[in-house]
C-alpha cells in the first residue's frame, strides 16, 4: 500500500459556502438527534441503577453507590480507547455505529437480572465506541478551528444530549418505580436502537463527518463488520467477567497506590499498541504548537475532574436524598425519586440556546472570553450550588424531609455552571486537538468524567470519620478549582495558543 501523508491540521468536511453564515451544518440535526436517543438510554438506566440495587437487589448504601461509581466511570474511560480505535482503523462514523449496537444489547440485557454485569459490560464497551466519535464528529462538519459555528453548534448539540436525558427519567424512570423496574430498562434499550436507526438513516446529511479518507457511506458491505466487533465485545465482556473472578481478589490486595500505577500502566499499554504508528501512513510529527495544544487539553481535565465529582452526585447521593429525604407527595401523586433527574436537562434545554446566543455573540466581541475562563466560572457556580445542598442537608438531618424545591434550587444552580463549562469544554477540545489525534483526545477529555464519577460514587464513603461533611466539602473543592484555574487562564491560553474563544 502507498504510504499517505495526513496532516494534523483539522480535515474540512463542512460546505465551504458556509463559512460565513450563522446557519448551522445539516448534519448537525442527525447528531443531535442520534445523541438524543442515546442519552435517553443512558440516563434512564442510570436514574434507576442505584434505586434497583438498593430498593430490588437488596445493596445496602456503600455497595450500590460503590458500583454505580465503578460503572459509570469506566463509561468514561473507555472512550479514550474507542476513539484510538477509531482514529487508526474504524473511523469515527462506524466506530459510533458499532457502539449503539453493543449499548442496546446492553440496555435490553439489564431487563434481566441475572444478566446485570454483562449489561453493565456491554454498556461501558459500546459507550467506548459510541461517545467520543459522535462528539468529535461534530466538529468534522465545521470548516475549520475558526469558523465561528463551532462554540454555538456545540451548545446546539449538548442541548440534544440533555433533551434525551430530560425524557429518560420521565419514561424509562417512571416506567420503572412504577411498573417494574424491567420495563424501565427495556424502555433505554428502545431508545438505543431509535439511536441506531437515526445514524444510519441520517447519513447522507453528515457528507464526510466521520469517516476515512479511503471510507463511504456505512452500507450492506459493513454488516459483516460491524457484526464481527459486536460479537467480539460481547465475548470481551464475557471473558473479563470470567477473569475477574481470578484476579479481583489478587487486585484488591494490592496496596491503593500500587493498584492505581497497575491500571495506568494496562491503559497505557492498550492505547499504545492501538495508536501506534502505522507503516503504511505516514504523519508529519507534532509541531511545538500541537505539542503545547495537547499538553493545554491534559491539564484542563484535571480541574475539570473537580467540576464532575461534583455534579454526578446527582445519580447518587441525591438520588437517595431524593427517595429518602425528600417531600414527594404532591396532589395527591407520589412523584417518583428519579425524576427529580429531569430538572437538570429540562433547563438545559430551555437554556442552551440562549447560551449558543452568548457565547457566539461574545466570541465575535472584544470582549471574548477564554475557553478556559468560562469552565472556571462554571466551576464556582456548581460549589454555589452545594452550599445550597449543605443546608438542605442539615434541615432534613432535623426535621427528617425537606421539601421538593431544595433539590430543584440546587439542579438549576449546578445546570447553569454545567452550561458554562461542557459545551465550551468539547467545543475547545475539538477546535484545537491535532486532527490525527482528535477522536482519541476527545476520549482523554472524557477521563476527567472516569475518575470523576468513580469518586462520587466512592466519596463518601472516603470521608467517613474526616469530620469533612460531604457537600460543604464539594463546595470548597469546587469554588477552590475554579479560582485556580481563572487564575492561570492566560498561562494556558498561551500555551494553547489561544487568546480567545474562536
Amino acid at each position: 500500500m502507498t504510504a499517505t501523508t495526513i496532516p494534523n491540521s483539522p480535515a474540512q468536511t463542512a460546505d465551504t459556502s458556509l463559512t460565513t453564515s450563522t446557519r448551522q451544518p445539516a448534519g448537525l440535526k442527525v447528531i443531535f438527534f442520534t445523541e438524543m436517543w442515546e442519552r435517553f438510554s443512558y440516563y434512564g438506566m442510570r436514574a434507576l441503577l442505584v434505586l434497583y440495587l438498593v430498593n430490588a437487589l437488596g445493596y445496602d448504601r456503600q455497595n450500590a453507590l460503590a458500583l454505580y461509581g465503578l460503572y459509570t466511570g469506566l463509561v468514561y474511560l473507555t472512550p479514550m480507547i474507542g476513539g484510538a480505535l477509531a482514529d487508526k482503523y474504524l473511523g469515527k462514523r462506524r466506530a459510533a455505529v458499532i457502539g449503539a449496537a453493543v449499548m442496546m444489547l446492553g440496555h435490553f440485557a439489564m431487563a434481566f437480572e441475572p444478566l446485570l454485569h454483562l449489561a453493565l459490560g456491554l454498556l461501558i464497551v459500546g459507550n467506548g465506541f459510541f461517545k467520543a466519535n459522535t462528539t468529535s464528529m461534530v466538529g468534522d462538519l465545521y470548516n475549520g478551528e475558526s469558523d465561528p459555528r463551532r462554540a454555538g453548534g456545540y451548545s446546539i448539540f449538548y442541548m440534544g444530549i440533555n433533551l434525551g436525558a430530560f425524557l429518560a427519567p420521565v419514561v424509562a424512570g417512571t416506567l420503572g418505580e412504577k411498573l417494574g423496574w424491567h420495563f424501565g430498562f427495556g424502555a433505554a434499550g428502545v431508545g438505543m436502537a431509535l439511536g441506531l436507526v437515526q445514524l444510519l438513516w441520517g447519513q447522507r446529511l453528515l457528507g464526510r463527518a466521520g469517516l476515512m479518507p479511503h471510507q463511504e457511506a456505512i452500507g450492506a458491505r459493513d454488516i459483516g463488520l460491524i457484526l464481527s466487533w459486536t460479537g467480539a465485545s460481547v465475548a470481551l465482556v464475557y471473558g473479563v467477567i470470567n477473569a475477574w473472578a481470578f484476579v479481583g481478589p489478587w487486585h484488591a490486595a494490592l496496596a491503593a497506590p500500587v493498584r492505581v500505577l497497575l491500571n495506568v500502566g494496562v491503559i497505557a499499554a492498550i492505547l499504545w499498541v492501538i495508536a501506534r504508528p502505522s507503516k503504511d501512513v505516514k504523519y508529519e510529527p507534532l509541531t511545538r504548537a500541537d505539542l503545547g495544544r495537547v499538553l493545554g487539553i491534559i491539564i484542563v481535565m484535571f480541574f475539570v475532574i473537580a467540576f464532575w465529582t461534583g455534579f454526578e452526585q446527582a445519580g447518587g447521593t441525591m438520588t437517595l436524598f431524593a427517595d429518602k429525604q425528600t417531600e414527594r407527595e404532591m396532589f395527591g401523586f407520589t412523584v417518583p425519586a428519579s425524576l427529580f433527574q429531569s430538572i437538570n436537562p429540562l433547563i438545559i434545554v430551555l437554556m442552551a440556546p440562549v447560551f449558543a446566543l452568548i457565547w457566539t455573540r461574545l466570541d465575535q466581541s472584544r470582549f471574548a472570553l477564554p475557553d478556559t475562563a468560562k469552565q472556571a466560572l462554571g466551576m464556582i457556580v456548581l460549589g454555589l450550588g452545594f452550599l445550597v445542598m449543605a443546608q438542605a442537608q442539615n434541615l432534613a438531618d432535623l426535621n427528617g424531609k425537606v421539601g421538593a424545591q431544595w433539590l430543584a434550587i440546587v439542579y438549576v444552580i449546578h445546570t447553569i455552571g454545567e452550561l458554562m463549562l461542557s459545551p465550551v469544554g468539547l467545543a475547545m477540545v475539538s477546535r484545537i486537538a491535532p486532527a490525527r489525534l482528535a477522536a482519541m483526545l476527545m476520549g482523554v477529555w472524557f477521563l476527567s468524567s472516569a475518575a470523576a464519577n468513580y469518586l462520587a460514587g466512592t466519596l463518601e464513603h472516603m470521608l467517613e470519620g474526616s469530620g469533612l461533611p460531604l457537600y460543604p466539602f464539594l463546595a470548597s473543592m469546587a469554588i477552590g478549582a475554579g479560582i485556580v484555574l481563572l487564575l492561570i487562564t492566560p498561562l494556558l491560553s498561551r500555551l494553547m495558543g489561544l487568546r480567545k474563544s474562536a
